[in-house]
């Protein structure tokens, strides 16, 4: 993230009319001077809104007493580049067995930025997967049992010629912005034991390492000549799923993968130099069930990501990719924090459902899971992308071939002819209509989390057209009104229980601040009484807190150590989501060595958001310390530092 550093430490409506008559969602590239207008499009669990765009609300001068979200562009994270699913066989047969003017107009709904959703990214099998409409799977170089093919010489992309690669390229038409990564189920039987694409490993030969390398090297070029050059590539599915459900799927070790990596990027670099290698592509931690089949005497590999990033491979590799199946996406930050210089990308995510669930419990589950774990947990947490599993499937869940018989698509074939959008076509449309290829990641406040906690998650962009994008969930079952604010200007909004919405609005010289937010990642806090987590109130992150575990008194105090001497001009003192937990009244101090203190600022709180400007002050350490009572505790979710 680009901050000034101040201390360093360690089944419904037809998908053809899902959009009809939606507007092209533009902004300006240069400042808008006027007090600008939020365009607000909002998604109800009762698909009563579905995208649906509400009337504009107007930025505003004004107090508020209601949550706050706040939005700092001048704190920058990751780059964004694209939302999207997988074209996978079996959605390449779902769509091409529409004709042609239904086809199309799906294919509008999801790839078109004005017409549709403007679906960024696609991720592809490199040959089968257990979304495979033909009744054997298959890979790009597959002989006879017993037989090999070192030199490739019956390698052919022909298969996906006749439904895959037609409706890439015309995704591509749709959205030229749109990247492809490419994933392997499995390599050719040939190169594995057990001469299966259903479990097993490589055969621990450089030759077939070498083999395997010039397989993906020869796809990528296949694909290129085909009109849809590779952004991305991984060199195994899921490599510790040891024992895939009647599907193609390898075991890759660590010590395989780097193999592979270290053979691949050197061919990769020369042939494809824009194609860029992603490690690991599977679940924030290791399933229990991996665990359970890892063979007798070796290591589980729970760390396997971290081992790829330490190994020399790591030269060839531009990050890692994650799928949700087990963990959660904390585990990307915490990814970063050991490796910042490499990127993370979220891979996979399939809706699924329970045998008696009705579809609207489907579609309300699946929503508001995604919503905040997905939409928000994954791009809060340093995620690049956020992909989900298949782009088209028919009412059955297929067709497959092994593997998940539950899972949902973004869109659906129903048995009547028509096309319907799941909840998954909304949580990857409230982000890929809205956030251009190219955005950044910028600073906003939010109390929820991937987990529930019934509060209001977001998480807000700026585009390369100046404009910002702010998707906010409300995690809760009851309506919750909240005020978003920025540069001194807010507005207020309810959105219904379970609801998704995005906001845009042009970038305006009335909105973006003088001043910057500070980097206190390194900072450290104490508290008296001690409460609950001192080091909560520092750490960027408005769903954890301090409190005080008592009702407010005066003298009771946070105390921050910024690790230096640091200017600044204001501290914002954010309560979080319970609102009464504000400090009644307060006293502003600093020292220059944590035991003489002299007091800056002294004033009543009347909310949640408390922002207390100074003349330009510069010291290490900040306390802030309450000096009313109440019968509420005292809470500090966030305090922040502007200069």
């Amino acid at each position: 993230m680009r901050r000034r550093t101040v201390a360093t430490a360690a089944a419904g409506s037809a998908v053809a009319l899902c959009l009809a008559g939606a507007p092209a969602v533009q902004a300006a590239s240069s400042y808008s001077d006027p007090v600008p207008q939020a365009r607000v499009w909002v998604t109800t669990v009762d698909r009563a809104e579905l995208l649906h765009e509400r009337s504009p609300v107007p930025f505003t001068a004004h107090d508020t007493s209601q949550v706050t979200i706040r939005v700092d562009p001048s704190a920058t994270y990751q780059s964004m580049d694209g939302f999207g699913a997988a074209l996978t066989d079996s959605s390449a047969a779902v769509l091409s067995s529409l004709p042609q003017a239904q086809r199309d107009a799906t294919m509008r709904s999801l790839f078109d930025p004005v017409q549709g959703i403007g679906i960024s990214f696609l991720r592809q099998p490199v040959g089968s997967s257990d979304f495979t409409a033909s009744p054997t799977h298959y890979t790009y170089d597959d002989v006879a049992p017993g037989q090999t093919d070192f030199p490739l010489a019956h390698f052919s992309v022909a298969h996906d010629e006749a439904q895959v690669l037609p409706l890439l390229r015309q995704a591509k038409a749709l959205n030229p912005s749109l990247k492809v990564m490419a994933t392997p189920w499995s390599p050719p039987a040939w190169m594995k034991t057990g001469d299966s694409l259903v479990g097993g490993r490589l055969k621990d030969d450089p030759a077939v390492y070498d083999a395997y390398a010039r397989y993906l090297v020869r796809f990528v070029q296949a694909y290129a000549a085909a009109g849809v050059p590779v952004d991305y590539l991984s060199v195994q599915n899921e490599p510790q799923n040891r024992a895939p459900k009647a599907y193609p799927g390898t075991d890759m070790p660590v010590r395989q993968e780097v193999a592979v990596i270290e053979a691949l990027g050197p061919m990769l670099q020369a042939a494809s130099p824009r194609t860029k290698i992603l490690a690991y592509d599977h679940n924030w931690s290791t399933h229990p069930d991996d665990v359970a089949t890892t063979p007798p005497g070796e290591s589980p590999e729970t760390d396997y990501p971290y081992e790829v990033l330490d190994s020399p491979a790591a030269q060839w590799v531009a990050g890692t990719a994650y799928h949700c199946y087990s963990g959660d996406p904390g585990a990307q930050s915490a990814l970063h924090a050991a490796h910042p210089g490499k990127g993370i990308w979220f891979t996979e995510c399939s809706g699924s459902h329970g045998p008696t669930d009705t579809p609207a419990q489907v579609f309300r589950g699946t929503l508001t899971w995604h919503a905040r774990t997905l939409t928000v947990g994954t791009t809060r947490n340093w995620a690049k992308s956020v992909v989900t599993w298949n782009v088209a499937l028919d009412s059955t869940g297929g067709p497959h071939n092994g593997g998940c018989d539950t899972c949902t698509g973004l869109v659906t074939l129903q048995p009547d002819g028509s096309v319907t959008t799941d909840a998954e076509y909304y949580t990857i449309g409230h982000l890929s209509k809205f956030v251009q290829p190219g955005a950044v990641r910028i600073a906003s406040s939010s109390y929820g989390t991937p987990g529930w906690n019934g509060q209001l998650t977001d998480v807000a962009f700026r585009n390369p057209d100046g404009s910002t994008a702010l998707v906010v969930h409300n995690e809760n079952d009851d309506p919750r009104s909240f005020t978003v604010a920025q540069g001194g200007r807010s507005f207020d909004y309810t959105l219904p229980g379970g609801s998704l919405a995005t906001f845009t609005w042009p970038r305006s010289r009335v909105l973006d601040d003088k001043l910057d937010l500070l980097d206190t990642s390194g900072a450290t806090a104490t508290a008296s009484p001690a409460g609950e987590g001192p080091a909560a109130a520092v750490d960027g992150d408005g769903s954890t807190r301090w409190s005080s575990g008592q009702a407010q008194a005066p003298g009771q105090h946070l105390t921050v150590d910024l690790g230096e001497r640091t200017h600044f001009r204001r501290v914002s003192v954010d309560s979080g989501g319970n609102l009464g937990d504000y400090a009644r009244s307060w006293a502003l101090s600093v020292s220059d060595d944590g035991t003489t203190w002299r007091t800056v600022a002294t004033g009543v709180g009347t909310g949640q958001v408390t922002d207390v400007d100074v003349p330009r002050t510069r010291a290490r350490y900040v306390r802030i310390t309450s000096t009313g009572s109440s019968g509420s505790w005292w809470s500090i979710a966030d305090l922040r530092f502007y200069d």
